[in-house]
């Protein structure tokens, strides 16, 4: 457990995410390619996660949990640099996707 998820609880319908660097790609040979495309889904994993969101009078809870690999809008989360470490905060609805690279 990172020192971030010590110190920081989301509430509500929020998560906390650590995010993955996917703007470099390696080519088989080696070479180090930069993604400039500025409009994809980001990806990271979720380090914690708020009780919910009321909705109705009912509490929904995230299709996902913490250890979870996620891709989520660009340009939903916000940054924050904790110790050092920087995560994202969003809200849950702003998970687009489940993440499972053991699938083929």
């Amino acid at each position: 457990m990172s020192e971030v998820q010590n110190k920081l609880k989301p509430v509500g319908e929020y998560i906390l995410v650590k995010p993955l660097e996917e703007d470099v790609q390696k080519t088989p040979s080696g070479l180090l390619i930069q993604n400039t495309k500025s409009e994809r889904p980001q990806m990271g994993v979720v380090l914690a996660v708020g009780n919910g969101k009321l909705e109705d009078g009912q509490l929904v809870k995230p299709e996902f949990n913490v250890g979870d690999t996620v891709i989520f809008k660009k340009y939903s989360p916000d940054e924050l640099e904790i110790d050092g470490e920087k995560v994202l905060v969003m809200k849950f609805t702003d998970v687009i996707a489940i993440y499972d690279s053991s699938s083929k």
